[in-house]
């Protein structure tokens, strides 16, 4: 029998109800930019909610790509994620102790893979622990699942695509950095890119889609309004981009809140673009 299709968030209130069941998998997704001195393993090792696994973007990647947490090949992403436990038939659910950081980036690598049945936690970690609820420092010993990936091109640009969109002007292309490095006022995390954004791109940063309180995602005809206010039309051909394709991950969640569509996304972001001498940048809004 096939588990229950998720919607694409869960409340704290739902995951604390499931909390055990069988085909239940919880994924810590916690990453943070290289300029911030924090270690995400470590504090997973020390702090998750209980029976939840690690899910390292820095290491679930593809190992022959320079470029920060390039997705894996089908093959290398299931045997990765089968060690985490997950199989085929599994409701997956991603949270981050950022609260809506780059979870979504971990659900849009399985959708990107096919597995349909994942959701990002509302709030993430921060909600769960403000409310009380139960974390813990303990380990569960780990049955390895049986994944198959099936890599869905549909939902990943690359960059020869976005270049090639810059003359065709099919697809919007929303980039989801902060609007100081968006317009090239503040330098990049990463050494060695230049300043800058993708010609003709669109600003608009994950921040702006969540409740300031809450860190839960606004409701959806909030965030219609969020991405027309911002000269987005949702339900139009748009692609996300952003420093790694951590936060377009956010945005394309959010689009698909909106529309029901995944917004593919650039998966090499600025930290390919910016350094490329062939890729061309503005430093101030399109």
């Amino acid at each position: 029998m096939n588990a229950p299709q998720l919607d694409p968030i869960v409340t704290t209130d739902w995951l604390a109800e499931q909390l055990g069941a069988a085909d239940l998998r919880i994924l810590d997704g916690t990453y943070f930019l290289p300029n911030i001195p924090r270690d995400a393993a470590a504090e997973f090792a020390s702090e998750h909610i209980p029976g939840a696994v690690f899910f390292d973007i820095d290491t679930v990647k593809d190992p022959e790509n320079d470029l920060p947490h390039m997705l894996p090949a089908p093959e290398l992403f299931s045997s990765q994620v089968r060690q985490m436990g997950i199989g085929d038939g599994d409701r997956i659910v991603v949270y981050d102790r950022l609260g809506m950081f780059s979870a979504p980036r971990v659900w849009w690598s399985f959708r990107v893979f096919g597995h349909e049945n994942v959701a990002v936690l509302d709030g993430g970690l921060p909600k769960w622990v403000t409310e009380e609820r139960p974390v813990t420092d303990e380990t569960n010993e780990i049955t390895p699942g049986h994944f198959t990936a099936r890599f869905n091109a549909d939902l990943v640009r690359t960059f020869d695509q976005v270049k090639d969109n810059l003359e065709s002007g099919i697809e919007t292309l929303v980039d989801g950095r902060p609007s100081d490095r968006f317009d090239g006022s503040a330098p990049e995390p990463r050494e060695g890119l230049k300043r800058g954004h993708i010609p003709h791109s669109i600003n608009l940063t994950p921040a702006q889609l969540m409740n300031p309180d809450s860190g839960t995602f606004l409701t959806v005809s909030e965030l219609a309004s969020v991405f027309e206010n911002a000269g987005i039309d949702p339900t139009a051909p748009v692609a996300m981009t952003c420093g790694s394709g951590v936060a377009a991950s956010a945005l394309s969640l959010a689009r698909y809140l909106i529309t029901g569509d995944i917004a593919p996304v650039y998966d090499g972001s600025w930290s390919e673009w910016g350094g490329r001498d062939d890729a061309p940048a503005a430093t101030k809004p399109s």
